[in-house]
């Protein structure tokens, strides 16, 4: 009996010894922005500010005919910070199956009419899938993807089979806090250029950084709730807070901010973000 208890304290030991071990080796690991990538997570946006003017690199432009197909392409855009005039959120749903899940996304509109769109995620590395569980144990670096909205919005919208998108339109608090939104993006994107950072499933996802941003902008505007964590049920808690514009009840809103089929019928040669905001283009098509 001794004998036996004694084996088993060894056993225990070591494997203590070797949890530790590899805890330790875990978090001593270091996000890089220098790993082999999938080529539409490839190019880090960075950002030149010179007074009002804010010049972005590698505003990703592709033309996606479907997830797997498209032609790639990489802009510089320079954007007046004084102009910015509304902010859009957009609401993805991954599969109808999964309600919790869902992507959330940005989008910048300016006075001229031109639309940026930021999506927040997990910058995979070639032959990487993403996977929930494998978020929280360092798997996989953050990216602020900066690109037009027929990229960003439309490979989704137009391209993803199960995916339902919802755009809505944001309700800004306070006089200048569309521009200090976007400062607030434009600072965290160079930040990640030079810092980079581990995504974390709970802690440093899309919806947990832009109520980030959105809080260091205006203090309190976004209350904690579970819908932060799982985004796809953040309609309520977004309408009950006055952050998107409401069509109605929740469930008119939610219809009627639905752009999946006016996404799939875009002629490619009006503008992407008109498109799927124009009432004329919806009635007529």
């Amino acid at each position: 009996m001794v004998e036996v208890a004694e084996l088993s304290f060894v056993a225990i030991s070591l494997s203590l010894l070797v949890g530790i071990f590899l805890l330790r080796r875990h978090f001593a690991m270091s996000p890089s922005n220098d790993r082999s990538w999938v080529n539409d997570n490839q190019r880090l946006a960075t950002v030149e500010i010179t007074g009002d003017k804010a010049l972005i690199k590698n505003v990703r432009d592709f033309n996606w005919r479907t997830t797997k197909d498209y032609d790639e392409r990489w802009v510089d855009v320079t954007v007046d910070l004084n102009e910015v005039r509304k902010i859009w959120f957009v609401l993805e749903y991954f599969s109808p199956e999964r309600k919790e899940m869902a992507h959330t996304i940005l989008s910048y509109e300016f006075e001229d009419g031109r639309r940026l769109a930021c999506s927040i995620e997990v910058r995979r590395k070639e032959g990487s899938r993403y996977h929930p569980l494998k978020g929280i144990f360092r798997s996989y670096e953050l990216i602020y993807v900066w690109g037009t909205e027929r990229d960003v919005i439309g490979v989704r919208s137009r391209c993803r089979r199960k995916s339902k998108t919802h755009l809505f339109e944001g309700v800004v608090l306070g006089p200048g806090n569309e521009r200090r939104m976007l400062e607030s993006y434009l600072r965290r994107t160079n930040k990640l250029a030079k810092d980079p950072e581990w995504y974390n499933t709970i802690t440093n996802t899309c919806s947990t950084n832009i109520v980030n941003h959105v809080n260091e902008v205006y203090p309190g505007r976004v209350p904690w709730a579970i819908a932060i964590m799982m985004p796809g049920l953040s309609p309520k808690m977004l309408l009950k807070n006055n952050l998107v514009k409401s069509s109605g009840n929740i469930d008119e809103t939610m219809e009627s901010s639905l752009i999946d089929s006016i996404s799939e019928k875009w002629d490619h040669s009006s503008d992407f973000g008109d498109w799927i905001r124009g009432m004329d283009t919806r009635i007529q098509h």
